[in-house]
């Protein structure tokens, strides 16, 4: 993919200086900083030193005032309680979270449910509903969705269960009949911060429920480790309280991990590692999300609820061994997509992709989608056909909203639901095709035509020599890193090239790059087609690049992680 570089900073250099000074930080991280909005030393205090007491009070949420209430009824009359979740890592964190928690309290009242991606879907299930009430349960607290689960929370009633909704995800046009809706994006909701994840909203409830019972707020710190998994995996902005939030969890899990989440990182070859939202998202997620995919998601919440260690790791190498399943599936569906795009599609062209296909795994689609975004760079919804019906996840790119263009042909559906940048949707196999159109005339309207071309932010240029290990250490400082906090892109120019640039590993691309005496490793993953490139040059190359520590050997030195790479 061919990326055009915009350089993301636009400040005079006075301001630079200024702030420089004031922080008593480079040019280069001033520049960074003031990009970010931090512009006081007051700013910088805050984002530097993220802390648990800057958290909102969690009263300030609509409805939560009525949800701790029902909870604190049902705590008192022995209620039981059921905790529903999603079978996605969210749903699954959430889930963990509120069950050990609540289970502390009322101890076997408690009980959880994670529908069946595939006889049930996305959501309160009927059937979950039905089996709540036929087992007693008079309370069921959704976490990771319900919000636009208005028949289901009827149900409920008629059944004689109450309903408390904690979700994330965007309302619908009429809110569910529930005791208490808790959801940010509520356009009633005066809470301050939009972006939690569906744990994150879980975590607020803990926190008024903490509040009411007059019991010590840290007592849940002790469960951030399940935040931090949630709201990484989810992709939410890290900024805020969610970035609060995952600063302490990522620590719980680096100095002091649950059983389930040591055995996590035994089988999937971390431990030991220092653990960042990249490791979270990238192997961590994938293996929980990967029992869910496959079958039953149950087993994710019952390892990071275990209580012991050698049933934890019996758990995660059953986790194991369906993400490598599920990983050969995603290979195939992917080879099978992409000869979709290229040979019935104009990956030039078209402004959006629809594909779909008989018995693809809906397992697996949304990760397929998400990799044929990244290839051709256009917004795509994968559709899985079965039995007449197709069930579609769709992925989008930057400045396009694919929830309102699925929206816009809602008529043709079943049922969707998701947000700006994820969704998911059923639809009856005979409308596709004109789904197929509707959804890309929608695209065409929607879509501005600069928005097609992918683009690569750099938040700095800078010489090799200022990566002082000072200059390093503030850089740490700045995590954890993710949406809208995202490690900063560095350019260098015309630097050069050291000794013979090779290809390891599977296709990844490694040189020695060299700048005013100081001389850097530098890896371009899934690069290895620009070896002839390089190679063709003459000796020098601009890169865009993260900068990063890499241990080896347990020896650690900075290397390029390269995002591009243009012979100058």
């Amino acid at each position: 993919m061919e990326y055009k570089w915009v350089i993301d900073y636009d400040y005079d250099e006075d301001r630079v200086e200024k702030i420089s000074k004031e922080l008593a930080v480079p040019s280069p991280l001033a520049r960074i900083l003031l990009n970010r909005g931090i512009d006081s030393f007051e700013k910088a205090r805050v984002y530097f030193r993220p802390s648990l007491e800057n958290l909102y009070d969690p009263f300030l949420m609509k409805d939560m005032d009525r949800a701790v209430d029902r909870l604190m009824q049902a705590l008192q009359r022995g209620e039981k309680i059921l905790v529903y979740g999603d079978y996605d890592v969210d749903g699954v964190s959430a889930a963990s979270l509120l069950y050990l928690v609540l289970s502390q309290l009322v101890g076997p009242k408690v009980s959880y449910y994670i529908p069946d991606r595939f006889s049930e879907g996305y959501g309160l299930s009927e059937k979950g509903i039905r089996e709540a009430a036929e087992h007693g349960v008079s309370l069921i607290v959704t976490v990771d969705c319900g919000i636009t689960a208005v028949e289901e929370v009827r149900l409920a009633a008629e059944l004689g269960v109450d309903t408390v909704i904690s979700d994330h995800h965007q309302p619908g046009e009429e809110l569910p009949p529930a005791i208490a809706v808790l959801d940010p994006k509520r356009p009633d909701c005066p809470y301050p911060f939009k972006e939690l994840a569906g744990v994150g909203v879980a975590f607020k409830l803990l926190q008024g429920l903490y509040t009411k019972l007059n019991l010590p707020q840290a007592e849940l710190d002790e469960y951030l480790d399940l935040v931090a998994i949630g709201s990484s995996a989810d992709i939410v902005p890290l900024l805020d309280e969610n970035r609060i939030l995952v600063r302490y969890g990522l620590d719980k899990i680096n100095y002091n991990p649950r059983y389930g989440i040591k055995a996590l990182l035994e089988t999937s070859g971390l431990h030991g590692r220092e653990i960042s939202v990249g490791l979270v998202v990238f192997v961590l997620a994938p293996r929980i999300n990967a029992v869910g995919r496959m079958g039953d998601a149950r087993r994710a919440v019952q390892l990071l609820t275990s209580n012991s260690l050698q049933r934890a790791r019996t758990l995660a190498k059953e986790l194991e061994r369906e993400n490598r399943v599920r990983r050969n599936i995603d290979e195939v569906t992917f080879k099978e997509a992409v000869e979709i795009v290229e040979k019935v599609l104009d990956p030039q062209n078209d402004p959006a992709f629809v594909l779909y296909k008989e018995n693809w795994h809906p397992g697996v689609i949304g990760i397929v989608a998400s990799r044929i975004v990244e290839k051709f760079f256009r917004p795509t919804i994968m559709i899985s056909v079965m039995d007449g019906m197709g069930k579609g996840s769709a992925r989008s790119i930057p400045n396009f909203n694919i929830y309102e263009a699925i929206k816009a042909c809602s008529h043709l559906l079943t049922g969707f639901g998701g947000h700006k940048y994820a969704a998911g949707l059923s639809i009856p196999e005979k409308n596709i095709p004109e789904f197929v159109e509707c959804f890309k005339k929608a695209a065409a309207e929607l879509i501005e035509p600069e928005a097609l071309i992918p683009r690569l932010h750099i938040d700095s240029e800078i010489q090799l020599n200022e990566f002082t290990a000072r200059f390093v250490r503030l850089l740490k400082l700045m995590g954890p890193f993710g949406p809208l906090n995202m490690r900063p892109v560095f350019m260098s120019s015309n630097l050069n090239i050291v000794g013979e640039p090779t290809i390891v590993g599977d296709d990844h691309l490694r040189l020695k790059v060299e700048q005013n005496g100081v001389v850097l490793d530098a890896i371009g993953f899934n690069m290895g087609h620009r070896l002839d490139m390089i190679k063709n040059g003459n000796g020098r190359v601009s890169c865009a690049y993260v900068i990063e520590e890499n241990v080896w050997n347990g020896h650690k030195h900075l290397q390029l992680r390269l995002k591009d790479i243009k012979v100058s």
